[in-house]
């Protein structure tokens, strides 16, 4: 069995890559909309202004790989593919919902932040090493 130390930052750890695969720019978005039930590919593609058919098959790709999302062809024609949160995907659904809930509640106080900084510009920002 792989033993991970609690904080595993290095580039190696299978902890890491998870973590950057679910955080990435679309994976949480995908889920949220997957949360209501199952979706083929271009209904979800309309629910996410912006993202690549790209962009959204690779990011569904790297879900299923991870066994977050199954993947179903419906054999009408032309042929169609469906796309449903698994059930180790829906334990992630609680948790998402708690930083989306973080995200609206806390708003205000990064808009402030952002303001501030922006304010402030580049006179208070430390030089790189």
């Amino acid at each position: 069995m792989l033993e991970l130390k609690p904080q595993c930052f290095s580039s190696e750890c299978p902890s890491r890559a998870l973590f950057d695969q679910i955080a990435d720019k679309w994976s949480m978005m995908v889920l949220a909309v997957l949360d209501d039930g199952p979706h083929r590919f271009n209904a979800i593609k309309r629910r996410l202004e912006g993202v690549t058919q790209k962009a959204l098959t690779q990011c569904l790709r790297r879900l299923e790989r991870n066994g977050l999302v199954s993947r179903k062809v419906i054999s009408f024609s032309p042929v169609a593919v469906q796309y449903e949160i698994s059930q180790l995907g829906r334990t992630l659904q609680q948790p998402f919902r708690e930083l989306h809930k973080w995200t609206l509640d806390k708003l205000p106080e990064v808009e402030e932040a952002r303001l501030k900084f922006d304010e402030a510009g580049e006179v208070n920002l430390p030089t790189p090493h």
